[in-house]
Order: C-alpha cells, then structure tokens, then sequence
C-alpha cells in the first residue's frame, strides 16, 4: 500500500494545472513536514482538490489523510463518551488510508462503493516505499516519482462526516480522504515486496487522466478504465533515500527526500522468499 508522501512544490503551482481552482479556505502549510508525511495513526493534513456537487470549478481545501465514514458520528448516540470515541477510531482509521482500487466499483458492500463519487486529487512529488532486502537488518526506502511529471496527482476519495470537536465539542465538518492502490507493475513489485499488502502502488495517472476524474460525468466505462491504468515501471523514476520514519538525524544534515547510497543490490535480486 501507500502511507508516506511527499509535497515539495508549492500551494501556488497548483494553479498551473487548475487555472480556475477555488480556494474553500486560506490554507497555511508547513511545508518542511510536507517532504515526508507518514499516513500511519498520524492522519496528517493535505491539501485536496475536489468539485463539490453541483459545481464544476475545481476546489482545493484541507482534508486529514484516512477516511472516517460519514455516519461515524451516530455511535456517539449509544455512548457519549467523546474520548473513548476518538480512541477507537483512531484505531479504525487507519485501516482507511488507502482504497485498494479492485473494491471501489464491484464490492458493493465496501465503503468505497458508497463514495465512489466523491472523487479527489492528490498533489503530490514524489511518494515513498520501502523494500525488504535479505539478511539486512532494515528496510530501504525508495522515493518514486513518474519521470515526466514534477508534480503529480494521485487519485482518491473524501469523506465528511459530522462530529463533535474533542476539545470544544462544537459539532463541525471533518473531511478526509483515501489514497487509490492497485496491483504494483513489475518494477514497483520488487521495491514494495515485503509485508501483508506487499505488492501494491499508487494509481500513478498522467494527467490528463487526473483531470478527467474530478468531473461529473465520468461514466462507468472512463471509471474502470481510469482504475485499470498501469504505469510501465520504465515511466517511473527513483532514488533510495535516508531513513524517513522517526527521528533518526541524517548523518549530512540534507532533507529527507535527497539521495542516500545504501550500497544495496539491483532490483529483483535479493527479495524475500515468503509465502504468499
């Protein structure tokens, strides 16, 4: 799957793709912590393009990355406990980062089924992964990013539900979203080839196919098709880089997504032997 990214450009540049891109809010980001953001139990904020129903301007606004489903609030009802209610859900969401692509339009009893128009946007330059290697200790990890595109949008799916703040208790929209996955190419298998979803990759669109999956009168055919496109790996770049998850310094003092030699072996040689 995919629960770390990274966003190096800027709020401004979006607007060379969405010329007509509407602001829902003023959107302050931190952009150091946007070179790596980490999906798992941290939910971080990003920003999301979408178009509202009814509408057909692109929109861009803050969501929290793992989906919460919009009747999630409703449990509140049978126990009022907010604190207990936001810990069990901070457990539940993060099986809601991804949208594994198979299951939007033919799992009928899945989530995403039920949100399957509420299709996003997200920008992104690059994202990371991590490959297994045996008989090292660690894992590397890998910034990928498709070779012609600096930024790039991956596609995705948003959520709002109603819910009392946990520190207010004022009732507010909270909007989220899900990353969109499907079966790794052959290249992506030998870097992501390792753990319980161990061969999956973004859904890595161009453009034009970006574009096209915000707009409303996308039909079932375009949907499928768009769910079914394949990047070739020789359309992908990448680079290993430091370790990216805690707080272990780089050693030169550079961003976490610059090159770091590992020393480690070409792709395809040195993958795990497990069962699948």
């Amino acid at each position: 799957m995919c629960y770390d990214i990274s966003f190096t450009s800027t709020i401004e540049t979006l607007q060379d793709y969405f010329p007509d891109l509407v602001y829902d809010e003023q959107l302050e980001l931190d952009y150091d912590s946007m070179v790596h953001a980490m999906g798992n139990f941290v939910y971080p904020d990003w920003p999301i393009i979408y178009v509202p129903k009814d509408e057909t301007r692109p929109h861009l606004r803050r969501m929290s990355w793992a989906v919460i489903e919009y009747y999630a609030g409703k449990k509140l009802e049978k126990n009022p406990d907010v604190k207990a209610f936001y810990k069990d859900l901070s457990k539940r969401r993060n099986n809601f980062l991804n949208a594994r692509s198979e299951r939007i339009l033919d799992d009928k009893k899945s989530y995403w089924y039920q949100i399957r128009n509420r299709r996003c946007l997200i920008p992104v330059t690059g994202i990371y992964e991590h490959r297994k290697i045996t008989g090292w200790p660690n894992m590397v990890p890998y910034l990928i990013w498709p070779k012609t595109q600096k930024t790039f949008f991956l596609p995705g799916l948003y959520s709002v539900a109603r819910l009392p703040d946990p520190d207010t208790g004022e009732v507010v929209d909270v909007w989220t979203f899900t990353l969109i996955t499907r079966k790794a190419n052959d290249g992506m298998e030998n870097i992501h080839n390792h753990g319980d979803n161990k061969y999956r990759m973004p859904l890595f669109l161009p453009f034009d196919k970006s574009k096209r999956w915000l707009d409303a009168d996308l039909t079932e055919e375009e949907y499928r098709a768009i769910l079914d496109t394949e990047i070739p790996f020789s359309d992908l770049d990448y680079r290993t880089v430091f370790t990216i998850r805690g707080r272990k310094p780089r050693p030169d003092g550079l961003r976490k997504d610059a090159a770091w030699a590992w020393g480690e072996p070409p792709l395809g040689e040195g993958n795990p032997v497990e069962d699948d």
